[in-house]
């Protein structure tokens, strides 16, 4: 494959760049952290009048259809700002629905274009890694095929933003008489029990009790679209933690060249040198594994793409974390201090690493696979 960007993809990396840029910087950030705001309605908004939350909808909900690498290329951005808004949520949950809804689905995700809408979705049980059976239970009312509409029974793992989302894309093992397979469920957050808990990184997060809460299937209960919705969101995931890591490396060098020591920028020592370097290398091998996954996933080259991702998700669980801690040894006892900006980027790489489940998690992926 070819890594370099085509003109489409490096233009919707400059637009969100810019954008992000200008809307998400510290000081907006800090201003927004002290709001109590669930998220930055102002900065939602703006990414929705610059199609960024379009550009990967389907035709029917006035969006342009495009794929994976979109996403990773927005995702990435995000990542680089830590932007406080729900964009890997909402927009990994609305291209499975895509993928794997009716058209009366697709169509409904219309409002996302236009900032209206937040979704999300529930792809880990409690204390489950990200491609481990759900542990909720969907029956069909009325029993094989009896058309009573769906309920779903059990308890999700926390989902990032589920509060403040219209619907929560919920997997759920179906029982026994509608074919024992796994299959993904729109359910409304209201309509079950929520106990806030909140993230890491300072976002809000739920975990949703389903006690016979309605839930509007999408696709078949054969767990494939389950299967395309953890391949998402680990492809999202690792490209917002490339952004991360990207992010952080910039402001460590930022920091390296105008602190002084010995009457000397830190930048000049061998030994600073050598650390940033390693941050850089840990960095271009994530790129690697991010985009390579990205593309295979856009080709159709599922098994392909799975491979590559679990290798970005352990380099993302693994590498990047002790890559963080480089950054912040190199900005030392101010490397700590949690009102500056590098505390963002480690609670994010930290959050964003428990979702993939953890480094044992991905190398018993990584095993599987090979």
């Amino acid at each position: 494959m070819d890594f370099n960007l085509d003109e489409t993809q490096d233009d919707l990396r400059k637009l969100a760049a810019d954008l992000l840029g200008r809307e998400a910087a510290t000081p907006r950030i800090e201003a927004h952290e002290k709001s109590g705001a669930p998220y930055d309605a102002g900065l939602w908004s703006s990414l929705a009048r610059a199609g960024l939350l379009g550009v990967c909808l389907p035709e029917e909900a006035g969006g342009a259809g495009l794929g994976p690498v979109e996403l990773a290329v927005i995702l990435r951005e995000v990542g680089a700002h830590v932007a406080p808004v729900p964009v890997l949520q909402s927009l990994v949950t609305a291209m499975t629905v895509a993928r794997y809804g009716s058209s009366e689905q697709r169509e409904a995700l219309a409002p996302l274009a236009e900032g209206e809408l937040v979704l999300a979705s529930a792809p880990r049980g409690p204390g489950r890694d990200l491609g481990a059976a759900p542990t909720v239970t969907a029956r069909e009312e009325g029993g094989d095929g009896g058309g009573g509409g769906w309920t779903l029974h059990g308890r999700t793992g926390t989902v990032p933003y589920g509060a403040e989302a219209a619907k929560v894309l919920v997997p759920a093992v179906t029982e026994a008489g509608t074919g024992n397979g796994i299959g993904l469920f729109l359910v409304e957050p209201a309509a079950a029990t929520a106990a806030s808990v909140p993230l890491s990184t300072g976002e809000p997060g739920v975990v949703l009790t389903l006690d016979g809460v309605s839930g509007e299937p999408v696709g078949a209960a054969d767990g494939e679209a389950f299967a395309g919705l953890r391949r998402l969101v680990t492809a999202g995931t690792v490209a917002t933690v490339s952004g991360v890591l990207a992010g952080a490396l910039a402001l460590t060098t930022g920091y390296l060249k105008t602190r002084r020591q010995f009457d000397r920028a830190l930048a000049e020592f061998q030994a600073v040198t050598v650390q940033v370097a390693d941050v850089y290398i840990a960095g271009r091998a994530l790129d690697v594994a991010v985009w390579s996954g990205a593309w295979r996933l856009a080709e159709g080259l599922v098994e392909e793409a799975e491979a590559d991702l679990a290798v970005g998700a352990f380099t993302a669980t693994e590498t990047v974390l002790s890559a963080l801690y480089t950054c912040q040894h190199l900005h030392g006892g101010i490397g700590v201090d949690v009102s500056y900006p590098l505390h963002r980027y480690f609670a994010w790489a930290k959050h964003h690493a428990h979702l993939l489940g953890g480094v044992e998690a991905q190398l018993d992926t990584i095993g599987a696979l090979v």
